[in-house]
């Protein structure tokens, strides 16, 4: 692994080194607001990932908008306050507001917002945006050297352990490792790094949803075998989703609150599942954006 020794203890990826970890992770508050982009120039233009293979130009513009209107009632309904940002021509990923920061709020309550290098020149007009946003917003941005990390995209790869100053950073296709080791290092957080080795799960948001403090959802085949161990070690409570639940129907890239779950429909397992440990289950339809690589997690960046 290409982590410095002096941050060893925080950026790790095994679990018997997870104690030191938890030992020193802070309390952080779980974010209350929904950062989204309305979809006026959603389409699918080029191949960045598996899942837009054969669907350039097969989106359905009325349908997604209703989907995209859905999410975001889903969301109010929750009790989350959602911010929606304009989109913008010749954008049409800029509607997965996931991937254009890691924003957080550090232990004085200031907010602070980690700004993406996308890895796809296709995407990276788009982040200047989000950047204004975070700044009107009353955010500190940060930055990452382009020279020395190649790609960092947010919280497509970066989520916050719910409660905690711990961050769980994915790596292998969008995101590289050394973001963890600078993120670690620079804003004194604990990062648990997972290595993910299948291609059509390209971000952590899509094989993960960490549901609440002790219980995730997970797509075990797209994690390595220390990977798995990490997250096992980590959490109480572990739902595995199935090839179809979560290549088809992206059930590891639902949004919780910690008590509501919002996700995409049609896979009544996982929803029983979910219902049985008390979450309230709000079913969604993404297929438009799913042709595109994402679901609900992606069309949405939480935010303080």
């Amino acid at each position: 692994m290409p982590f410095s020794t002096d941050t060893a203890v925080k950026v790790i990826n095994r679990a018997d080194q997870l104690p030191a970890v938890l030992a020193n992770a802070g309390h952080m508050p779980r974010p209350g607001q929904v950062i989204m982009v309305e979809p006026a120039y959603f389409s699918i233009d080029y191949v960045i990932n598996p899942h837009m293979e054969g669907n350039v130009g097969k989106v359905d513009k009325e349908k997604a908008l209703r989907q995209w209107g859905a999410v975001r009632d889903a969301f109010t309904r929750s009790g989350l306050t959602v911010h929606v940002l304009a989109g913008q021509p010749k954008m049409p990923d800029m509607v997965f507001s996931a991937n254009h920061g890691l924003p957080y709020i550090d232990e004085q309550g200031n907010k602070h917002a980690i700004m993406s290098i996308m890895r796809s020149g296709h995407r990276r007009q788009e982040v200047p945006f989000a950047e204004q946003w975070y700044r009107q917003n009353g955010y500190e941005i940060h930055h990452l050297d382009p020279i020395e990390i190649k790609a960092f995209e947010g919280m497509g790869d970066a989520l916050w352990h719910p409660g905690r100053r711990m961050l769980w950073g994915g790596y292998g296709f969008r995101t590289s490792p050394k973001a963890y080791d600078f993120i670690s290092t620079r804003y004194q957080v604990s990062v648990l790094t997972l290595e993910l080795k299948e291609p059509a799960f390209y971000h952590l948001d899509t094989c993960m949803c960490i549901l609440d403090e002790e219980t995730v959802l997970i797509y075990p085949q797209a994690f390595t075998a220390d990977g798995l161990a990490l997250i096992r070690e980590a959490f109480k409570t572990v739902l595995e989703a199935g090839p179809r639940e979560a290549e088809v129907n992206f059930v590891c890239n639902a949004a919780s609150d910690g008590k509501n779950v919002i996700i995409q429909q049609g896979s009544p397992s996982i929803v029983d599942q979910l219902k049985h440990l008390g979450f309230a289950v709000r079913e969604v339809e993404t297929g438009e954006y799913i042709k595109s690589g994402g679901s609900v997690f992606c069309m949405k960046c939480m935010a303080w």
